[in-house]
């Protein structure tokens, strides 16, 4: 199987509602999940310097591994994500 992380961007306050889909949609994915973390504060270092990320719609909010056959296969587990922005999909390759 390969490997396949799935970046989740976007934040908004979390209510009852946002944590349940989360809850429901990592329950449908366990056979499936490597690894699972959450981002919170970040910069931004570039030739300019450096800035605080801001925590809003843009940023990138967690990274959850997982185990599937194809990057079709990897956008099926990701499509049922409750993102509240966008998610990518990205293989990981081996080193």
């Amino acid at each position: 199987m390969k490997r396949f992380a799935l970046l989740t961007y976007g934040f908004e306050k979390p209510t009852p509602e946002i944590m349940a889909a989360w809850g429901a949609w990592f329950g449908s994915i366990k056979d499936h999940v490597v690894e699972t973390m959450g981002f919170g504060a970040g910069r931004e270092i570039s030739r300019e310097g450096t800035r605080d990320l801001p925590w809003n719609l843009q940023s990138l909010t967690g990274l959850v591994i997982v185990k599937a056959e194809s990057l079709e296969a990897a956008e099926k587990i990701a499509s049922g994500n409750p993102y509240i922005t966008s998610i990518r999909v990205y293989e990981i390759r081996s080193q």
